[in-house]
């Protein structure tokens, strides 16, 4: 329905102070300051710093899981060789040591929220590929009933009590293994069309969406799962291994970094039929952990150098402009 600001405008009126919550388009006359102003929306968002690390990683046992300010990073590859057993958790500005993983691990699969949340087949310390798995309540990690499938580097949906854990290497190829979790064991379910490892995954057990990664080549291929089957739809606009990935469900997330085979800082926005580019990352970089939703996301740590790097994506973004006469 038009409503009468869509036909008339917003009126500009003389203020002593900014108003503390206008609206997309509203102009006002600052009289303190004597200028115009005017508040502007940027669509494709943007990317800003957010706190760092405690410690350098990069290819984390799970991806982060949980919020742009409440964040769980675990696992990973640190500049000390054979994998982390280190736990951080994100409030909105700081990083925060928790208590440790079971086994030292890199390269898995995670997904969950910072008060639940699950790990599960990755490289064990150097030991190569595994199927355990542990749980985080929130305060622990405890180990729980192993995958049906050994391997490394694939992706995961859903909550720690009921998720999928999907792609990955078996150590001599890559697989399209599906996994589904329900609290208690794991069972095999329909495969991924497409075979590949260092792919993202995002959603829940019965929207989720898998993109990128090496099948062996470098891939953008994007799949859509509705609980029983995958379904191939629009690739990436970049293909790349080991992008961040935030979103709740099949029908919006977002992509970002990655390795296009260097280091990348893409961005892409998926709307539920094709990916956009948007706002690239500040930092190029890849394997980091990531969590969030498509407007609101968290990219931390990556390669190259094991960094500490955390940025926050917000979209869209709104700014105060003053309009000065030309």
């Amino acid at each position: 329905m038009t409503t009468y600001k869509d036909i008339r405008g917003t009126h500009i009126t003389t203020v002593t102070t900014d108003p503390p919550a206008p609206v997309n388009g509203q102009m006002w006359y600052n009289s303190t300051d004597q200028v115009m102003k005017g508040l502007k929306s940027n669509p494709a968002g943007a990317w800003a710093s957010g706190g760092s690390l405690n410690e350098g990683r990069e290819q984390n046992a799970g991806l982060s899981v949980g919020t742009q300010t409440a964040g769980l990073l675990y696992g990973g590859d640190t500049p000390t060789p054979g994998g982390s057993v280190n736990t951080e958790t994100y409030n909105g500005s700081s990083w925060t040591e928790v208590n440790n993983m079971v086994n030292s691990r890199r390269s898995g699969g995670g997904y969950g929220t910072q008060s639940s949340a699950m790990s599960g087949a990755s490289f064990i310390g150097n030991s190569g590929e595994s199927n355990k798995t542990e749980v985080w309540n929130g305060t622990n990690w405890t180990e729980v009933n192993n995958l049906n499938t050994t391997r490394s580097s694939g992706a995961g949906a859903g909550t720690s009590d009921e998720g999928i854990l999907f792609g990955g290497n078996n150590g001599s190829n890559d697989v399209a293994v599906n996994e589904s979790y329900n609290g208690s064991n794991w069972t095999e379910i329909n495969d991924l069309n497409t075979a590949r490892r260092n792919l993202s995954g995002i959603g829940t057990t019965t929207s989720a969406l898998a993109f990128a990664g090496s099948e062996p080549s470098i891939t953008g291929k994007t799949e859509s799962y509705n609980g029983t089957n995958w379904t191939e739809v629009n690739d990436l606009n970049t293909s790349r291994t080991r992008p961040g990935g935030a979103g709740t469900d099949s029908t919006s997330a977002l992509a970002y970094g990655g390795a296009a085979p260097s280091s990348s800082a893409a961005t892409e926005s998926w709307n539920g039929t094709s990916w956009t580019e948007v706002s690239d990352l500040s930092s190029a970089r890849s394997a980091g952990g990531s969590s969030g939703t498509a407007t609101a996301a968290l990219y931390s740590g990556g390669n190259p150098g094991k960094v500490t790097t955390t940025e926050e994506f917000t979209s869209p973004v709104e700014t105060t402009v003053t309009f000065t006469a030309s």
